[in-house]
């Protein structure tokens, strides 16, 4: 199947129409079957269009795939802190231990008086696995 946008010359209206093929819109038209749906006139010929190209998608696992790798990057030089990960992230803000990248675990109560405190941080978009439960 083909679309066409078509144009009446008569009106100047132009609508939408769906052939076979190209062959099948030329012997249509040639026979006067195509025809204006506001006129009813047979004076109609394509009209120019944007082609109909369509958008290149990954599909929805290809793209979370492609997150969790881009995620597993980021995190190969984070030290898994597990449920310890408010107290250590505050710790480091604070200067009381050594400043490094760490991820784990938090309350959405703790995270929020993390931020309130001005830590920075940041939620991680996948859940991630602490070290001892990967197989």
């Amino acid at each position: 199947m083909i679309v066409f946008d078509l144009q009446c010359g008569d009106s100047g209206d132009i609508f939408e129409a769906w052939f076979r093929s190209g062959a099948d819109y030329d012997e249509q038209v040639a026979g006067g079957l195509v025809r204006c749906p506001v006129c009813q006139s047979s004076k109609v010929a394509k009209a120019p269009m944007a082609p109909r190209v369509p958008a290149k998608s990954l599909g929805e696992g290809a793209s979370l795939a492609r997150l969790a790798e881009i995620q597993s990057a980021i995190l190969k030089d984070s030290e898994w802190v597990g449920d310890d990960f408010a107290s250590e992230a505050l710790s480091m803000h604070l200067g009381e231990t050594e400043s490094r990248a760490v991820h784990g675990n938090a309350s959405a109560a703790d995270a929020k008086a993390l931020i309130d405190e001005g830590v920075p941080i940041a939620p991680l978009l996948l859940p991630v696995l602490p070290p001892n439960q990967v197989n």
